[in-house]
């Protein structure tokens, strides 16, 4: 019963003293934060493609597969801005399994959040200084933020935290990109809720100072697909319900109506081939449909260097994921060269 305290762990300001980012990574953050706002805000009609594993597990496995997103951004550069998922938290439907980087530096081994905490940092460090990229990561503990803002360039909320007023509120002092995943529920007003918190300023107790925020004009909505009662998957990226997204959008007074969807999860029953095909589905959406071109920014796709998923521990693939399954590389790469073709 009750708390073990079991380590006093350092704030985010002693953190990014430790370990700073050179002037070279400032530059490039504060050059690839303008490359995607204006997508967001409609200067740019380059497509988002945000790809990467389900849970960054392993950095030199993460930091293989990142490399081989560069070699192919830039190839497709004039259409396609890749974002890539270093996601180093993991919600857990029931609590139980990985947690993530953060919790586990080695997901064989027992939690250990101090060490956790320096683990996601070099890696998202390492990530940047050898490609190029600065990434994408889930906001799961609101808290923890300030750990990776320096470096982050695209925050997503998931659909277990979408109500939560903490992460709204945290949104609303962002000064990158967030995305607001409907719940699992399904439920757009919901979902359309988080965006108008996150939109707009806040006075509010976030890491033990009060804080004063003035929103996050880039706040936007994640399709991902929902759960009905009987726990059967409900897709939502078909033409009809990016349709009604907009116009749900049209009844609010929202800046920079945007979304991204997430060919996995739900929308694809986690049939992680299936990614393909759903994106294919969008691209023709966004053709067949200006206004819904505007408002699809892009796509959210699980990939990693081999397909499907593993259990943590025995004969370990490089590359597998050990959470939700992902595409393998070689399809990952094509569909990346099929969105530049169809954008």
């Amino acid at each position: 019963m009750g708390f073990e305290f079991v380590t006093k762990l350092p704030t985010p300001a002693q953190i990014r003293g430790q370990y700073p980012i050179s002037e070279k990574v400032r530059q490039l953050k504060i050059q690839r934060d303008q490359e995607i706002q204006d997508v967001f805000t409609g200067r740019s009609e380059r497509f988002l493609a945000i790809i990467g594993p389900c849970s960054a597990d392993n950095e030199d496995a993460v930091c293989d597969y990142v490399s081989r997103l560069r070699r192919v951004q830039d190839k497709i550069a004039d259409k396609v801005l890749i974002i890539p998922r270093v996601y180093t938290n993991k919600p857990r439907t029931t609590g139980e399994g990985y947690k993530g980087m953060v919790h586990q530096p080695d997901p064989e081994k027992k939690p250990d959040m101090l060490t956790g905490i320096l683990a996601i940092r070099k890696m998202h460090m390492r990530v940047i200084e050898e490609s190029g990229f600065t990434c994408a990561d889930e906001m799961l503990y609101p808290e923890n933020y300030r750990y990776l803002s320096d470096i982050l360039s695209y925050v997503a909320v998931g659909a277990r935290s979408v109500e939560d007023q903490q992460h709204r509120l945290t949104v609303s002092g962002m000064e990158v990109p967030a995305g607001m995943k409907n719940p699992t529920s399904g439920d757009i007003s919901v979902m359309l809720n988080s965006v108008v918190a996150a939109q707009a300023g806040h006075d509010f107790i976030y890491r033990g100072w009060e804080v004063k925020t003035t929103g996050n004009p880039l706040a936007h909505t994640i399709l991902r697909g929902a759960v009905n009662k009987h726990g059967d998957s409900i897709p939502n990226y078909h033409y009809e319900d990016l349709q009604l997204l907009l116009e749900k959008y049209g009844q609010r007074d929202l800046k920079n109506p945007a979304t991204i969807v997430d060919v996995n999860h739900s929308n694809s029953n986690k049939q992680y081939e299936q990614q393909v095909r759903i994106t294919k589905e969008i691209l023709h959406s966004r053709k067949v449909n200006k206004d819904i071109q505007e408002l699809v920014k892009g796509v959210m796709i699980e990939s990693y260097i081999v397909g499907g998923n593993q259990k943590i521990g025995g004969d370990h693939i490089y590359g597998k994921s050990i959470t939700d399954p992902c595409l393998g590389w070689e399809e990952s790469e094509e569909l990346l060269y099929t969105i530049a073709e169809e954008c």
